[in-house]
């Protein structure tokens, strides 16, 4: 009788038994890190073996810009290269790390509360050069020109996070004054108005930086928006224009356009799970003032949101009186506003930020504008960035400083330009440059002078500007003493319109001449 032949699976499974165990765990181990590898996106090996092309900062910048040829060329950490922690090789592992230690420095701020004129209250936390040099706590003095760095922190953030931390202890070694300028409700404050914030208001900062100005008219002022922070000043930059008192700013990992945001962060499973820890940090900064949202919003829609829309939806909308929820990311979104950014703007994004996706950046619009230097990383993260073996320190921060640092040591700085009849805080966009000109202005006394649109190179005469006086008219020393103000090539064009303008008469007056004499001539022969 013949043996029966074995079944195939039998033949494999007997053959798997014979295996060690030990090769198995070998096995799942493997797979385990190759799954890890890719889901935490993990670039360790990249970094390694392509660190001279895949860790360079790329700079978009207008070619005719004169903050990237005056300032930015200047600093060598945006053009040198970030190469991450090694243990840290991860936009997921970076966001998180920071967010739930960070490494930051210890030290205590200095509060102090700022009341805008419709009651609530915004706190105030200074860090000066003095305090992290000397360990003094004294006041700044109102005659102190040490320039200010004002801080704009993300969503749900204030003085205490960590990146808030690594950014003010390394600005004010600098040789810096840094206050934090919390939103409302955060810090530890309460809410004592019906006023809240969200990532469109941009009057916090208006009225804080008019505090400052006030305060403190010696010292030149400069901004730093971090996330949703870095929206609000980009959009405020816009809509101020040339009326802003800041020097200089910087934008960190912008969202943009809020629209494309809230698509990218419900689109895959990593992105939802950093959308419902957003949404739980938005509660339970809503729990904090649960009185003034429960009369103000939905109550149960707000404890029921499962997204950050949700939440906006029961409560931003209410509370800020939008129709929906895409107007307000649509009103809200500072893309709209960067071509009219008219002081030194540096924005710097992570193209693997988990949270604000790449397809928002506006490329071209941050090239059209001569104001404007955008830097991108291939990696960092959210708010991230950390670099060295030990991850102390933070990669954007360093070059925060240092684009600030040569920023203020240059003549590229901004120049607030007053206007007469007009207040800082219209929020209005400025007209289009085409209807700002030509080359002459006629003021209500009957003056006309030329007028010099381009960049004032001198920086002795602070502002410039014109003031037009009402009234009967003056001697006519003021007239020529307003021309004199003006800048050469107005000088030489006022004269140039003049000899244009007096050569027919001169031709007229020698020909009347010449006749006359040529009758004289012909009579005395006669």
């Amino acid at each position: 009788m013949e043996d029966t032949i074995p079944s195939p699976y039998d033949l494999i499974f007997e053959a798997l038994s014979l295996i060690p165990i030990r090769h198995y765990l070998y096995a799942l181990f493997l797979i385990w890190t190759v799954f890890f590898y890719n889901f935490v996106e993990f670039h360790f090996l990249g970094d390694v073996v392509l660190q001279y092309f895949r860790c360079r900062v790329n700079l978009i910048y207008n070619p005719d810009s004169p903050i990237y040829h005056g300032v930015a060329s200047r600093c060598r950490t945006l053009h040198g290269r970030y190469v991450a922690t090694p243990w840290l090789a991860s936009p997921h592992l970076q966001t998180c790390f920071l967010n739930f230690h960070g490494l930051p420095p210890v030290f205590t701020y200095t509060r102090k509360l700022f009341r805008p004129s419709d009651g609530g209250t915004i706190a105030l936390d200074w860090l000066t050069n003095s305090h992290v040099v000397d360990a003094d706590q004294n006041e700044i003095s109102k005659e102190d020109t040490t320039p200010i760095a004002v801080v704009i922190p993300g969503l749900t953030s204030d003085s205490s996070s960590a990146y808030l931390k690594h950014l003010a202890y390394s600005t004010a070694k600098s040789g810096w004054n840094v206050v934090i300028s919390n939103h409302r409700g955060l810090g530890g404050v309460s809410v004592t108005s019906d006023c809240f914030y969200n990532a469109g208001w941009t009057e916090d900062v208006r009225v804080v930086l008019d505090h400052l100005q006030h305060e403190f008219p010696m010292a030149p002022l400069f901004a730093i928006g971090t996330s949703i922070g870095a929206n609000i000043l980009v959009k405020y930059l816009g809509e101020e224009g040339e009326k802003t008192p800041l020097r200089g700013a910087v934008a960190i990992c912008s969202p943009w356009d809020l629209l494309i945001g809230d698509r990218f962060i419900c689109r895959k499973f990593k992105q939802r799970l950093y959308d419902r820890a957003l949404t739980i940090g938005l509660q339970g900064y809503a729990q904090l003032h649960e009185p003034q949202y429960t009369r103000l919003a939905n109550w149960e829609g707000i404890k029921k949101s499962r997204s950050i829309r949700d939440f906006d939806n029961h409560a931003t909308c209410h509370v800020g009186k939008f129709e929906t929820v895409d107007t307000f990311y649509r009103k809200s979104s500072s893309t709209q506003y960067v071509g009219n950014v008219a002081v030194p703007l540096l924005c710097i994004s992570a193209l693997d930020d988990p949270l604000c996706t790449k397809e928002a950046i506006p490329w071209e619009e941050c090239r059209a504008n001569k104001n404007i230097v955008l830097a991108t990383t291939n990696h960092g993260g959210h708010l991230a960035f950390f670099e060295g073996l030990t991850a102390s320190s933070l990669w954007w921060v360093r070059a925060t400083n240092e684009f600030l640092c040569a920023l203020s040591c240059s003549r590229y700085m901004h120049t607030q330009k007053i206007q007469e009849n007009g207040t800082s805080g219209s929020g209005k966009k400025e007209e289009p440059s085409i209807n700002q000109g030509p080359y002459l202005n006629i003021a209500k006394d009957g003056l006309v002078a030329a007028v010099n649109l381009e960049e004032n190179t001198t920086r002795s005469k602070g502002a410039t500007q014109v003031l037009n006086q009402r009234g009967p008219k003056v001697k006519d020393k003021r007239s020529f003493n307003v021309l004199c103000r003006q800048t050469k090539r107005s000088i030489w064009l006022l004269g140039y319109i003049g000899m244009v303008t007096g050569f027919p008469l001169v031709g007229i007056l020698m020909n009347y001449l010449f006749r006359k004499n040529q009758r004289a001539i012909a009579a005395s022969k006669s």
